[in-house]
């Protein structure tokens, strides 16, 4: 069977995230699987690198990859407020946006209470979008953000840290639903998402990451 990538939306690789970090690292990668294959690769990579780590992975690790997500979600609808956009979907941007900053405020919260250390924001840059692409590349985040989440779990080792990555991930799932929804097509268009091994998916995406 064919590996050969297809480029599922070249514009998350339009998306500058600049920064040395672990977590900025493994954002620039998570963008470009996404770019590449899709949301369905993300998980598989985010959890295989993840592994790569010694020990499986600390959950204060974790926790910052997410917080990182979680920065570039916050920082993409705010920017969106700015865009000659619908007042519809201008509503939909400064809800969801909302919700982002709750997300990082818990997670940079979690990772106090384990003794950890929040990452900074990385600096980023964003595509110009008129409304059609904006919800396009809206949706592709919030699915890859899924992805990401569904993929991190599986290295979490306590229970009350997955617990609280699940009611954010769940968040995340309606915001893609509702965009899917704004776009016209099917809130859930399948039972489950296409998956790849962690190592076809490094390869394919090795070219886009820069440090």
């Amino acid at each position: 069977m064919s590996c050969a990538p297809r480029f599922a939306d070249p514009s998350l690789v339009a998306i500058e995230v600049r920064g040395v970090t672990r977590s900025a690292f493994l954002l620039r990668s998570t963008l470009a699987a996404g770019a590449v294959f899709g949301a369905g690769a993300v998980g598989p990579f985010v959890g295989g690198a993840l592994a790569q780590k010694g020990g499986g992975g600390a959950d204060v690790d974790i926790l910052n990859f997410a917080l990182t997500l979680e920065y570039l979600e916050t920082a993409f609808y705010e920017r969106a407020l700015r865009l000659p956009l619908s007042t519809e979907v201008r509503g939909l941007a400064r809800n969801f946006g909302e919700h982002e900053r709750e997300h990082v405020e818990a997670l940079r919260d979690t990772i106090d209470q384990l003794g950890g250390d929040p990452v900074r924001a990385p600096e980023l840059a964003f595509p110009r979008t008129g409304e059609r692409a904006f919800l396009r590349l809206a949706q592709t985040l919030e699915e890859t953000g899924v992805s990401a989440y569904n993929g991190a779990a599986v290295m979490i080792g306590s229970a009350e840290v997955l617990a609280a990555a699940g009611t954010i991930v769940q968040v995340e799932a309606r915001h893609a639903a509702a965009i899917r929804l704004q776009r016209g097509l099917e809130p859930a268009p399948r039972p489950t998402d296409e998956s790849l091994e962690m190592e076809q998916v490094r390869k394919a995406i090795d070219p886009f990451v820069k440090s």
